[in-house]
């Protein structure tokens, strides 16, 4: 039996690398990487050039069962406004749409879009969490153009047949990860005394290794097409309990001041960051049952684990 052809766009990006290296240890699977720039290794598999927005002739897609459709205009917490959603709709909406298209046309069979817990909402009340089947409540640029992709896939499946798979992960963390996670290591890394250490929220978070299981699980899965999956490492913790965490795995002592959480709000509203203030305060969490479920699929790893991972990578990393 002939291994399954699995075009990965964003192959560059953080969930495209890590999903392309898992698919190249596995004999199941032949990925064809296809991004803006790509490594020359010849380890990296099969590449073509992609970006988000130029059409992709369907004669480079023949011969390809699935698309796994990572390539995006990241969440700017900065951004808002028309300007900026329109900027989003082009990049991560009509985008997708296109390459979905052509994959059609191409007789692709399955597209699996990478989308946002954002498409739910903001955040939860704490212990509700969201839910694949709750009504979308997208509040912000990036998430509104993830539904919109998402409801333009839809109606291309029932239009063509092209089987199309959703999940909306929420934050992903990994070695290598940058941005506000890769903040908040430092944070914790420096010794510096944070303020966080009475925060009683809850978030779910996801890491590499379980995004990248599920989307794999969702390539050749029976049940996958037609379906929006959540996913999560299955334990929702506190940001008090994941600075903990991120301080054992980096071996150092945790420096959290119990501020009353209402105080803490308070201050960073004052200091302008409301947005930094929901993500550090606020729960966000994601039921995962139906996932599991329906695709017989668990966590490959649990959060402390991952965290032992991404503390290494940051250790070794910060003494090149």
């Amino acid at each position: 039996m002939s291994a399954s052809r699995v075009l990965v766009t964003g192959a560059s990006g953080f969930v495209g690398r890590a999903l392309v290296a898992k698919l190249l240890a596995s004999e199941k699977f032949s990925p064809v990487g296809a991004g803006r720039s790509l490594s020359p290794d010849p380890a990296s598999g099969e590449r073509i050039h992609y970006e988000l927005g130029l059409e992709v002739p369907s004669e480079t897609l023949r011969g390809i069962d699935t698309i796994v459709h990572a390539a995006a205009r990241v969440h700017d917490m900065k951004a808002s406004g028309t300007d900026d959603l329109e900027q989003y709709r082009q990049a991560n909406s009509h985008a997708a749409l296109k390459l979905a298209e052509s994959a059609a046309r191409a007789g692709v069979r399955r597209f699996i879009f990478i989308s946002s817990i954002k498409v739910n909402g903001e955040e939860t009340r704490l212990d509700r969490p969201f839910t694949a089947l709750d009504a979308p409540a997208p509040a912000d640029a990036y998430g509104i153009s993830k539904w919109e992709a998402e409801c333009g896939l839809r109606e291309l499946a029932q239009r063509t047949g092209l089987e199309v798979v959703i999940i909306r992960p929420p934050l992903v963390y990994g070695p290598g990860v940058k941005a506000n996670f890769l903040r908040m290591v430092r944070w914790v890394h420096s010794g510096i005394p944070l303020p966080f250490g009475a925060i009683n929220n809850r978030r779910s978070i996801v890491a590499m290794d379980n995004l990248v299981g599920l989307i794999i699980r969702c390539i050749d899965h029976p049940a996958a097409p037609g379906n929006t999956f959540l996913v999560s490492d299955g334990e929702d913790l506190s940001t008090t309990q994941l600075l903990e965490s991120v301080a054992r795995s980096l071996a150092v002592r945790s420096v959290l001041i119990p501020v009353p959480e209402r105080l803490v709000i308070a201050g960073l509203g004052l200091m302008g960051k409301r947005a930094l203030a929901k993500r550090l305060c606020g729960s966000l969490q994601v039921d995962i049952s139906r996932t599991r479920d329906l695709l017989e699929w668990e966590p490959l790893v649990t959060s402390r684990q991952a965290l032992d991972h991404v503390a290494v990578h940051y250790l070794g990393a910060s003494q090149k």
